[in-house]
């Protein structure tokens, strides 16, 4: 009887150590939680004078956001497309800040760091340049890793201070040092929407 009795003392403890330590993997800070599949947000662009100039969609999938552009009204070629690190297009479009950069890495998709086998993934916010046709308008999807619409996660767009989107002048050359992309043409802050229902 003592042998037993003593099995269950020693079983105890070690019981509650693993409950605690399930309890640490599942709520410790910083721990990547899985994101919710079916978010949507949107920015509706403005010029600087106020003229609406299209439409920024935005859909969380699993493994990152698929990015949906239509806009209007600009110059025939090329644009950086960019999220940009402030929520706001108030007072001018420099109220947007910088890049949205949540893991402080250097700028550029194509980078010499990926030569050496170190991993550089430019700004999160980076995205590929948009191009405008003849007419001014410019439709282009893309997919990206670098930001989440989950609340929480450093790369959420939707941090204390929010997010925008920026469509620069002049195409992003892509390379480690930032290039001239000129003066912002349009601004969106990226708000929620609503959870896409999927079947």
């Amino acid at each position: 009887m003592t042998g037993r009795r003593d099995l269950v003392i020693l079983l105890v403890p070690i019981t509650i150590i693993a409950v605690a330590g399930l309890f640490f993997l599942i709520v410790r800070p910083g721990a990547t939680a899985q994101p919710t599949v079916g978010l949507t947000a949107s920015a509706a662009l403005e010029s600087p004078s106020g003229d609406s100039m299209g439409t920024v969609t935005f859909r969380q999938a699993a493994a990152g956001v698929l990015v949906m552009a239509d806009m209007t009204g600009l110059a025939p070629g090329g644009h950086a497309f960019i999220v940009h690190e402030v929520g706001s297009c108030t007072p001018d479009f420099n109220a947007a800040g910088d890049h949205f950069n949540p893991e402080e890495t250097e700028h550029g998709l194509i980078h010499s760091a990926w030569k050496r086998g170190e991993s550089a993934g430019g700004h999160g916010g980076d995205l590929p340049n948009i191009y405008a046709a003849s007419d001014g308008s410019a439709r282009a999807d893309f997919f990206t890793e670098g930001i989440t619409l989950n609340s929480g996660p450093r790369h959420s767009v939707f941090d204390a201070d929010g997010s925008a989107i920026i469509v620069h002048e002049r195409p992003d050359a892509y390379g480690e040092e930032e290039s001239d992309t000129g003066v912002r043409v349009a601004c969106g802050v990226i708000k929620r929407t609503q959870e896409l229902r999927l079947s």
